[in-house]
């Protein structure tokens, strides 16, 4: 029997559920890229990413995804043969250390764990003993979809000035913007970028980069430039220059209609929202792992996302768990990646998201533990109803 014939849902970190507004504004024929409609589309969307990073840097548009951004934000400030220092706290900044390998950067790694965010106390450690200031940029993320960690990213940069560093700031928002607090100016991030699939509501396909003085600075002698990403031609007067090329016509239209639902909604509202709907999981998820085979996998409550939750499940078949959400009752969840591959699922909890789809999830989660004998404690979706109930 199957109960999942209806409205399914996608509870994954990324993508993640398109609103119909924002499909609709992309289902429309192809114009001129010179003119009208997409000119002003371009500049609404420059504007509202200036918004939604919180800066008065400049900002760029790129059709790609994360992983582009990632080569746009090193290859537009550093030199090869450059260190940079790569916080680990997952899986994502490791990624873009090996990214920042290929076009011949030193990399070195603060190796932390998969359980708990970033130490700021062992970061100025590490940077007061680089007395001749060899790191010449910091990479993490603010939120590690992988691990479920939320990094603070305030104190770091409180960390950095302590150590008197002058190394630039760089922080990936995927995960993160359009779902939590992110400060770029007034926390002093030198570099920040994020994709559009995930908290910005969006396909997959766009990522975007904001630059302040210090990394405009760097980009003057930066050696690793390439054409698509250079963003000296992107500042060039022609429309498309800012695309080096052709640009995403169809994506502009559904990211701009994106913006303006975040905007409409209100940013600070947009934050609560994600932080009511990240609590209620955790309360459910804290009521499971009373008992039996159920844990977070981030210890530190302070240091968990409000955009998604890692679960660890031991001794038992994830593989079917996930399978039952969604062919029994339409609910897709995360599985596990990297270093946790196979031992959790990964509840998602950013972008279009409301508390009816978030409750069916748990709810499916729930009902599989019971059809399975995945043992767990009881009240899981009590809990998370009682909290919210609460915070109304």
């Amino acid at each position: 029997m199957t109960l999942r014939n209806g409205k399914e849902f996608l509870m994954i970190p990324g993508p993640t559920n398109v609103p119909d507004e924002v499909l609709r504004a992309m289902h429309r024929p192809a114009i001129d890229i010179y003119e009208g409609p997409l000119l002003e589309a371009t500049e609404y969307c420059q504007h509202g990413l200036k918004r939604l990073f919180r800066t008065e840097g400049k900002t760029y548009i790129y059709a790609a995804n994360g992983h582009g951004a990632w080569d746009a934000a090193l290859c537009n400030t550093l030199k090869r043969g450059d260190k940079i220092l790569v916080l680990e706290s997952g899986r994502f900044a490791l990624g873009w250390g090996e990214a920042a390998s290929v076009p011949g950067l030193n990399v070195e790694v603060l190796a932390g764990s998969w359980e708990e965010g970033v130490d700021p106390a062992r970061l100025e450690d590490r940077l007061k003993q680089d007395a001749a200031h060899d790191i010449k940029a910091i990479l993490v993320v603010q939120v590690d979809t992988a691990s479920g960690v939320w990094n603070d990213i305030a104190g770091l940069r409180k960390a950095i000035d302590a150590a008197g560093h002058p190394a630039l700031f760089m922080v990936d928002t995927i995960a993160s913007l359009g779902c939590l607090p992110f400060e770029m100016d007034a926390w002093g991030v030198d570099v920040a970028l994020t994709g559009s699939q995930k908290g910005l509501m969006c396909p997959p396909g766009l990522s975007f980069v904001a630059a302040g003085p210090k990394a405009d600075k760097a980009h003057e002698t930066a050696d690793l430039r390439t054409n698509y990403t250079d963003w000296t031609f992107r500042q060039g007067p022609e429309h498309y220059e800012k695309y080096c090329g052709t640009p995403p016509e169809h994506l502009l239209f559904g990211f701009r209609r994106a913006l303006e639902l975040l905007f409409e909604e209100g940013l600070e509202r947009v934050w609560h929202r994600h932080a009511l709907l990240g609590e209620a999981t955790r309360r459910a998820v804290a009521e499971w792992s009373r008992e039996g085979a159920v844990r977070f996998n981030i210890t530190d409550p302070h240091a968990r996302a409000n955009s998604v939750t890692v679960v660890r499940i031991e001794e038992a078949d994830v593989a079917a768990l996930r399978t039952f959400t969604k062919e029994v009752c339409g609910v897709t969840i995360g599985g596990t990646i990297g270093d946790l591959s196979g031992k959790g699922i990964r509840i998602a909890h950013m972008g279009h998201v409301n508390a009816v789809m978030l409750l069916g999830t748990l709810s499916a989660i729930e009902l599989g533990f019971r059809k399975l004998g995945i043992p767990h404690g009881r009240g899981g979706i009590e809990a998370a109803m009682d909290y919210l109930a609460g915070a109304l």
